[in-house]
Parts: structure tokens; C-alpha cells; sequence
């Protein structure tokens, strides 16, 4: 039976449930571990542990195809930002590491992600990105994301910032996240999820589909390639999102106007 979820604000709107007590991150977040073992351990989390597991439930249970992977690979060494619609809970903490092999996957996230008691080691070591819950700590942040940069690192980022689960459309974003690649002038790529029905099992299949690169234009400002990067995405993931052909969760606008 299809759910159905009405909604009233695309920006603001969140339907994760996930009821977590946020904690206040210090502003001077410690964003990369100084211990080597902690490194080591990280690695072997991530590679030996976390990777082939998300392998198996995205493969497996969701039957995950990924469409342009090759796009990539010319730019493993210098790394980039990668843009995508946020429409899981789980997959969409997953699906990055399996998009983005065997480079490791960096995922700007809320601070709910590291205010976890117990687990909050284990999120950070496998590549999340926490966003600080104060002005105090933003420098910090935006530290944080221009090293992981200068580290050839790929960051992956969910401009949309709130989930709706098995949403078929790409919703209105705006162009505060692409800031960051238009200051490093690193290339960005977006992918989107799109949903297509299974016969056995009560949940959609997944086909991810990767586009790019986009590059900043040299002769605009950051602030006029913070507009053109946001758009280039949008327009694409909007185009990209068309291949859905199953709705598993109806969303519906208070004042009775479809979506």
C-alpha cells in the first residue's frame, strides 16, 4: 500500500524521523584525527569492513545500478564535490562509498550524525563531515572543507539538506553549499537516485545516475559560480529524476496542490 505524506515547505520540511537529541559540536571540532592507529583503524572500517557490507545491501537487497561511474575516474588524483538528492536514510550515507571506489567518500552532514553516544567515532571514521550547530564554529568548518580540498579529497554533499524518503522530484536548493567548489575550483559532479518498482520485496530498486564534471567559470566571481554550479546540478538531477518510474511514497502539499 502506497504511504502518503503531506508536506507544506520544500526547503524545510523533514520526514527522516530519526527523533535524535542533537549535541552541540565545540568550535574547534577536531576534524581530522592526529593518531596514527586511529588512522589505521579508519581505514580498515572503512575498506575492510563498511565498504563490502554497503556492497551487499545496496546490490543485493536494493538491486543498485550505477550509471557513469567512468566519469570519475579522470579524477580520482584531484579530487571533487559530488551533489546528490537526498531521498534515504541509510543509502544515502552508503551509496557515496560505492558511487565514489575506491576513492574514499566524504559526507557533509548534520551534527545529528556525531550526537549518537557510542557510535560517534565510528561515523566520523567513516567520512562524516559534521556541519557546527554554532556561528563559533564555522571557520573551523570551512577549515575543515578547504583541507579536506588541498587533500584531493572527495566531499559529498545533499544540498537539499532535509530527507524525503523515496522522493521522485528534485526539490528547490540553494547555492550556500557551492561555495566551496567555487572558492577550491575543484570539478563537480552530481548524482541521482531514481526508483523503479521490485516485484518480491516492499521497497523500491534504485538506478543512480552520475553527471558532470562542472567546472567554475574563470571569468565569473565565486559568488556568480556559486549560482552557475547550483544551477548546472539542479537543472540535471531535475532532468535525471524523470527516469523514476515507480512512486513508492506520494507526497502531497497542504494546500492540495500535488507533487
Amino acid at each position: 500500500m502506497k504511504k502518503t505524506i503531506y508536506y507544506s515547505d520544500e526547503f524545510n520540511d523533514d520526514f527522516a524521523n530519526t527523533d535524535i537529541d542533537q549535541k552541540k559540536l565545540p568550535p574547534d571540532y577536531p576534524y581530522f584525527p592526529k593518531s596514527p592507529v586511529r588512522r589505521v583503524l579508519a581505514f580498515i572500517l572503512y575498506y575492510i569492513i563498511a565498504v563490502p557490507l554497503v556492497f551487499l545491501m545496496q546490490k543485493v537487497v536494493y538491486h543498485e545500478k550505477i550509471v557513469g561511474r567512468k566519469k570519475l575516474k579522470p579524477y580520482r588524483k584531484t579530487g571533487y564535490f559530488l551533489y546528490g538528492n537526498h531521498t534515504r536514510t541509510a543509502g544515502d550515507a552508503y551509496s557515496p562509498a560505492l558511487i565514489t571506489f575506491p576513492k574514499k567518500a566524504y559526507i557533509i552532514t548534520s551534527a545529528d550524525s556525531v550526537s549518537i553516544r557510542g557510535i560517534k567515532r565510528i561515523v566520523e571514521d567513516l567520512g562524516a563531515i559534521p556541519i557546527p550547530n554554532s556561528l563559533a564554529g564555522m571557520k573551523n568548518f570551512r577549515n575543515a572543507i578547504k583541507e579536506h580540498s588541498e587533500r584531493n579529497h572527495v566531499i559529498s554533499v545533499y544540498p537539499e539538506a532535509h530527507i524525503w524518503p523515496y522522493f521522485t522530484d528534485i526539490r528547490p536548493f540553494t547555492d550556500v553549499s557551492f561555495r566551496y567548489p567555487a572558492e577550491t575550483k575543484k570539478p563537480v559532479f552530481c548524482f541521482t537516485v531514481t526508483y523503479r518498482k521490485q516485484r518480491l520485496l516492499n521497497f523500491p530498486k534504485t538506478t543512480v545516475y552520475i553527471d558532470g564534471p562542472f567546472f567554475p567559470n574563470a571569468d565569473k566571481t565565486p559568488k556568480q559560480n556559486q549560482a552557475f554550479l547550483r544551477n548546472e546540478c539542479y537543472n540535471t538531477m531535475k532532468r535525471r529524476a524523470e527516469n523514476s518510474t515507480y512512486q513508492h511514497v506520494e507526497y502531497i502539499k497542504k494546500n492540495g496542490k500535488d507533487k
